[in-house]
C-alpha cells in the first residue's frame, strides 16, 4: 500500500493547462491481466501523466454474477494538465493500442477497460463523459481500492468521503488482494 495524498481542490474552474488530479480505475479480464494493467500504466506516463500513486491489484468477481473470467482491477491517482474530455480522448486510444476492442455489450469480457472516477470536485455530465463516474459508489471493485489510496477523497455529488461510501455500499461482489504467482 502507498501513501495517500488526497486533499481536495477547492478551485471550482481550472485555467487551460493547470494540472488536474484525477482518479482512474484500470480493469481486465482478458489474456495476460497484470501485464495488461502494467502496460497501461507505462501508456498513461507517454501522456505525460505524473501518477502519484497506484493501489494493490485486486481480483474482483464480474458484476452481475455472469461467467465471465475475473478481472483485475486497480485505482490510479495522477496528475497530468489535460482537461478531462482531452485525457477521455487519450484513455480510448490507450486502451486501443493494448487491443480492446469496442462491443454492444456493456459488460463483456476486456482486455483493458480504463474509467475516469474523479477530477478533483469536478462535475460533468455530457454524452459522452459523465462525472463522477455514475456506478462508481454502487461498485466494490471500484470502492475498496479506491479507499486504500484516497479514503478521505469526497465525492463531489454525494458529498460523502469515499470511506463512507463504501461502508454504505449494497454490492455484494466480491473483492480481494491478488496474489501474485512467481513460479
Amino acid at each position: 500500500m502507498g501513501h495517500s495524498f488526497c486533499t481536495q481542490s477547492t478551485k471550482k474552474i481550472q485555467p487551460s493547462g493547470a494540472i488536474l488530479k484525477y482518479f482512474l480505475c484500470l480493469g481486465s479480464n482478458l489474456g495476460d491481466r497484470e501485464a495488461n494493467l502494467t502496460n497501461c500504466l507505462i501508456k498513461l506516463k507517454k501522456i505525460d501523466a505524473e501518477v502519484i500513486i497506484v493501489s494493490s491489484i485486486y481480483e474482483t468477481e464480474p458484476v452481475g454474477n455472469c461467467t465471465h473470467p475475473w478481472f483485475l482491477n486497480q485505482v490510479v491517482e495522477i496528475e497530468v494538465d489535460i482537461d478531462p474530455f482531452v485525457l477521455l480522448n487519450k484513455i480510448k486510444k490507450i486502451e486501443h493500442q493494448l487491443g480492446r476492442v469496442k462491443s454492444e455489450l456493456d459488460k463483456s469480457p476486456r482486455i483493458i477497460d480504463v474509467d475516469i472516477l474523479l477530477a478533483e470536485n469536478k462535475v460533468i455530465h455530457t454524452e459522452n463523459l459523465i462525472i463522477p463516474h455514475p456506478r462508481m459508489h454502487l461498485r466494490n471493485f471500484v470502492l475498496i481500492p479506491l479507499k486504500e489510496i484516497a479514503p478521505n477523497v469526497e465525492h463531489p455529488v454525494l458529498q460523502k468521503s469515499v470511506e463512507i461510501i463504501n461502508k454504505n455500499c449494497q454490492d455484494k461482489s466480491e473483492v480481494k488482494i491478488f496474489n501474485l504467482n512467481y513460479s
